[in-house]
């Protein structure tokens, strides 16, 4: 496809696992194109339905009341990759390369640019095809928060919101019976949604990636939260945490997946040792998929309206290859081939990481 050529019709598509908010930017997609005169498709189902030609045309009314709304109309997938699509061929599983059948679906429907809403797999692939010539503007999209280049990714502030609030009700109840409550929260391999629902939650001990943990630091802060007659202790631990000298616990492997390993059990692991260490009467609680479903905060759906006008008037603008983001409350542009396949984590002197240690949050370090 020519890049050189006028923007005229768009398309929209959301990879990766769904996030709170993903309903808001399709929506200001849809209404700042249709208000630019542009013609707008959405793709469902991710990569895999532009690959299988699965192309709507959308309208005012496709998008109406979907504001509010937790996952995405479009349909999503983490499991399919043009370039590497998975298809059966004579009853056995091929991967081959469908990226080809993929821009001419696009070009069937007189398609011009693909604006790609998701994580850091689908700005993989969104990199993939602008470097075949297809004109591609990116949203930053997890709840993880670990997309480099932005400030905040949306979906982040509605799952530490949920994390949060599991946080306050795990309190009264671990008040109540002399606990060690432990909440394991999604993130991936970084620690951003343990880190701010810890400090909001008003957690005893966080337990992050990029901190390999000591048990023995842990039963520690226990020990001296009991000596102070604080019979109960709190902890958040973000699903990739894991202990110094040990690894990260895997739930499973899913295969044909962006995200092929799965991460899982940290939390339970973590309850069963402080118990048989201590004997003091522990609980894991796993938020899991709650963190990713229902209305997403009033931030998140403001940021995915920002991004959302922002990524059709980047295509307007020319700006191609690039994602939108958020740095000091201004969006910005960044190139995709900057930040695709790379985690932003935590950094060791984080300034609100800093401040949970100065309160006396202990990190297990």
């Amino acid at each position: 496809m020519d890049r050189t050529n006028k923007v005229k019709s768009i398309a929209v598509l959301t990879g990766g696992g769904d996030a709170p908010g993903l309903n808001a930017v399709i929506r200001a997609v849809v209404r700042t194109g249709l208000g630019y005169g542009l013609k707008v498709w959405g793709v469902k189902n991710g990569f895999g339905g532009m690959v299988e030609n699965q192309i709507i045309e959308m309208t005012g009314e496709s998008v109406a009341g979907i504001l509010p709304r937790g996952g995405t109309m479009l349909g999503t997938t983490n499991r399919d990759n043009p370039f590497r699509y998975l298809t059966v061929q004579n009853g056995e599983k091929v991967y081959s390369d469908m990226s080809g059948q993929a821009l001419e679906n696009l070009r069937q429907h007189d398609i011009d640019a693909l604006i790609v809403i998701g994580g850091d797999g689908s700005l993989k692939i969104g990199a993939e095809f602008y470097q075949l010539g297809l004109p591609v503007v990116a949203v930053p999209k997890t709840i993880d928060n670990d997309i480099p280049g932005t400030e905040r990714t949306f979906g982040f502030d509605t799952a530490v919101g949920v994390a949060t609030d599991a946080l306050d009700r795990l309190h009264t109840t671990a008040e109540s019976h002399h606990r060690v409550m432990v909440l394991e929260v999604m993130g991936r391999y970084a620690g951003w949604i343990a880190l701010h629902a810890g400090i909001a939650g008003g957690a005893d001990c966080i337990l992050i990636p990029e901190i390999p943990f000591s048990i023995d630091s842990v039963i520690d802060k226990i020990k001296e939260r009991q000596q102070r007659g604080r019979l109960f202790s709190l902890i958040v631990m973000a699903e990739g945490a894991y202990p110094q000298g040990g690894e990260m616990s895997v739930g499973r492997i899913v295969e044909g997946s962006h995200e092929k390993i799965r991460l899982g059990g940290a939390g339970e692991k973590l309850t069963r040792e402080i118990e048989s260490l201590i004997g003091v009467e522990s609980r894991c609680t796993v938020l899991g998929h709650v963190q990713r479903g229902g209305t997403p905060t009033a931030f998140d759906r403001v940021l995915s309206t920002r991004y959302g006008v922002a990524a059709v008037e980047c295509l307007l603008a020319g700006a191609f290859g690039n994602m939108v983001a958020l740095q000091k409350n201004e969006i910005i542009r960044v190139p995709i081939a900057d930040i695709a396949g790379i985690t932003h984590n935590v950094s060791l002197d984080d300034e609100l990481l800093m401040a949970g240690r100065a309160i006396g949050i202990s990190f297990g370090d």
